[in-house]
């Protein structure tokens, strides 16, 4: 049995072999009426979240599944004080697999490693949305016809923007993908996902302040809202949110075969008047969410149920004497929970949270 935390954990192979899954499901949605006939998703949402939310539920009903959980931590006993850890095994006793959503980074690991059923990540705080990255890479194939050689501009929240995190980490494994980060300095890539992607695996990227110079050489853009909930300065807020606004003018820059992404909500990254190109595909990638994780829940049951055994942690590089300080981390709120980093580079003297993955 295994949880899905990142999207690292899924190999290219198992990444295409879940867009033939989510391409059948399209092509014949007949066949999978009743393959999770009598099992249960329980959606465990510590913060709001509609696409996510309704897509993991649409996907388990159109599989024959039934679905319980709750849509805000104010209607859970994390409000009394409970703790992940104990959520996740308590839930376990009720469901067959588990989508949790979190505001502290690592907490879905916290409870992959209580529980006794599959957990998948839906988004913990500024970390990782692999799911969404699922939804993104059956998108571009849809809309492109390749995963491969690509030039991908990400625009926006590239810091805090979990979804732009998972993107990076997934499209880089493709051959031929290069990446455009463009964002205020305030809002540049963290660290880990410089070293861990860019630096460590010589992906090719270039960084710029402008969309519009950016523009002509994409074949996908990612647009991501500036983010109020990730702020803890609301001038900070205030000053950065209208960055980037994506408008009918920008996109006559833009090549004629590309697409435009967008996770959602967006508030006015993107003109509505954009909706009409035909290469804004941002509402078939909502859809397309639902498919992808149609395909994960049914490939996630069948590995439980062939082996029921949790899968063991990697223990390589473990240290247990420093301390994360992100005030993010599900380590400086979870009861008891060890701080344990892991040795990434020896060299260099790097060490990373195994919950959140910053720097010591």
């Amino acid at each position: 049995m295994r949880s899905l935390n990142s999207i690292l954990e899924l190999s290219v192979a198992e990444l295409d072999e879940l867009i033939a899954t989510a391409k059948d499901i399209i092509a014949h949605p007949e066949n999978y009426w009743d393959k999770c006939a009598h099992k249960k998703l329980a959606t465990l949402f510590f913060e709001p979240s509609t696409r996510t939310r309704l897509s993991f539920e649409a996907a388990m009903l159109e599989l024959g599944g039934t679905v319980l959980g709750f849509s805000e931590a104010g209607s859970s006993s994390a409000a009394k004080g409970e703790s992940v850890s104990d959520t996740a095994r308590m839930v376990s006793c009720y469901a067959d697999i588990i989508a949790m959503r979190h505001p502290k980074e690592g907490a879905p690991y916290v409870a992959s490693r209580a529980a006794t059923i599959p957990v998948i990540n839906a988004g913990d705080g500024g970390h990782n949305h692999p799911t969404q990255t699922l939804a993104d890479i059956l998108t571009i194939s849809r809309e492109l016809g390749r995963l491969d050689n690509l030039t991908i501009g990400v625009c926006g929240d590239l810091k805090y923007g979990r979804t732009v995190h998972s993107l990076i980490e997934a499209m880089s494994r493709y051959e031929g993908i290069k990446f455009v980060l463009i964002s205020p300095e305030e809002l540049k890539i963290p660290g880990f996902i410089r070293y861990n992607v860019f630096e460590n695996k010589g992906i090719p990227y270039t960084e710029t302040a402008s969309l519009e110079e950016a523009m002509p050489q994409l074949d996908v853009l990612y647009m991501t809202r500036i983010q109020r909930e990730r702020f803890d300065d609301p001038w900070e807020y205030e000053r950065l949110k209208d960055s980037y606004v994506l408008d009918v003018e920008k996109m006559k820059l833009a090549k004629e075969q590309m697409c435009v992404l967008h996770p959602l909500p967006r508030v006015n990254e993107i003109s509505v008047k954009v909706d009409d190109d035909p290469r804004a595909a941002y509402f078939r990638q909502a859809l397309n969410g639902k498919y992808m994780r149609m395909a994960l829940i049914l490939k996630l049951l069948d590995e439980a149920k062939q082996n029921p055994e949790k899968e063991a942690i990697d223990t390589t590089g473990l240290e247990y004497d420093r301390v994360c300080h992100n005030p993010k981390c599900i380590s400086q709120t979870e009861q008891e929970l060890p701080q344990i980093f892991r040795c990434t580079d020896k060299a260099a003297d790097i060490h990373r949270c195994i919950y959140c993955e910053q720097r010591a």
